[in-house]
């Protein structure tokens, strides 16, 4: 069996989500690509939609919330959506792509593929399966009709049904982490351990006004070690260095997310699904700092409301809750006890499991 991931660099969980299925799938020697899709139905069109996506969610995120409530709104309205009729018009290119690379099945960590699959099933079926990156039911997905749909968890099923999703095609395996993502290699980075390291990660480009919360922790919070992840945001990695804080750790761009996650005692992060997922996955206390308005939104009040994470709006209830989780080491084993509870270490195992025991048996 060859199989395809397909995803679209709108925001990096879908893009490491991918990574992290085709690693499963190798890791079991079975054939799997990633694809970004909108690369496939035209490399400008893949420029302009990511460019759209980064200038939404500058500032505040006001731009990308609006757009979030108005697809709601669309969603209740049982119109069918534009976003769905912009992937329809590239279906036939995304078949030819698929046939003439001879794939047998594809898996969608975003939307738009899985609506031009949607629409193209009418015409030619190709398995496929959904796979949800947030800790909700974003607007449109009830506008496709995978084979199955894998959810970020059982307690998420009646989001999912509640929003037009068959209950009997739902498979709450978790959003998929590569099961060598806590196996915990060696790294050439030696982080100090005379201290406690409180690691913050603002996302895979960087979002929000870091270089001022930084500060502001510095100035409240001693003896302990801040690590800043500052993904592709070289403006902040150099504003950050320039502090030139002994308590300051400042990292670019890395593939060694796992190792600093591991080393750290908290975690403070935006509450993207992946991140949130990866984090949970290793067991860290957590902060979910000033989400994006929309889904993040979601993602934070779903592992807040379930004692998995501590939610802070701003900088001030960020510092709250860093010296809360520090002096109270009950309230960190809480929300580490919910974690391993609620959140399925195994999810890219099981959905390679399930594939072999319902796609490849089937070929056999």
């Amino acid at each position: 069996m060859k199989i395809l991931v397909l995803t679209c660099p709108t925001g990096g969980g879908h893009n490491t989500c991918a990574k992290y299925i085709k690693e499963e799938f190798n890791a079991n020697h079975i054939s799997c690509d990633v694809h970004n899709y909108l690369e496939i139905i035209g490399e400008k069109t893949s420029d302009f939609i990511e460019k759209i996506y980064l200038d939404s969610t500058k500032g505040q995120g006001t731009i990308f919330k609006n757009v979030y409530k108005l697809g709601e709104l669309y969603n209740k309205s049982n119109i069918t959506s534009p976003v769905y009729l912009f992937n329809k018009i590239h279906k036939e290119k995304l078949h030819k792509y698929l046939k003439a690379n001879h794939y047998d099945l594809v898996i969608c960590t975003h939307l738009f593929p899985s609506m031009a699959l949607t629409s193209l099933k009418k015409e030619d079926y190709i398995p496929f399966i959904n796979v949800a990156t947030d800790y909700e039911c974003i607007p449109f997905w009830n506008e496709t009709n995978p084979d199955y749909f894998v959810i970020p968890s059982e307690l998420l099923k009646s989001s999912f049904i509640n929003k037009g999703i068959k209950e009997d095609i739902l498979l709450p395996f978790g959003i998929p982490v590569a099961s060598n993502f806590s196996k915990i290699v060696p790294s050439s980075f030696d982080l100090p351990e005379d201290k406690k390291i409180i690691m913050l990660i603002s996302g895979s480009m960087g979002f929000g006004n870091m270089l001022k919360l930084v500060k502001e922790l510095l100035n409240n919070i001693k003896d302990v070690y801040f690590l800043v992840i500052c993904g592709n945001n070289k403006d902040l990695e150099v504003d950050l260095k320039l502090l030139n804080n002994p308590n300051l750790i400042v990292i670019g761009y890395t593939k060694e997310i796992n190792y600093f996650m591991k080393k750290s005692t908290i975690i403070i992060t935006k509450p993207g699904g992946l991140t949130t997922s990866e984090v949970a996955t290793l067991n860290k206390p957590l902060i979910h700092m000033m989400p994006i308005p929309g889904v993040e939104n979601y993602n934070a009040d779903f592992f807040a409301e379930n004692q998995m994470s501590l939610k802070a709006s701003n900088i001030e209830e960020v510092i709250k809750c860093t010296q809360k989780l520090l002096t109270e080491l009950s309230l960190q084993k809480t929300l580490v006890e919910n974690q391993k509870r609620i959140i399925n270490k195994n999810s890219a195992s099981d959905l390679v499991d399930f594939v072999q025991k319902t796609y490849i048996k089937k070929e056999g």
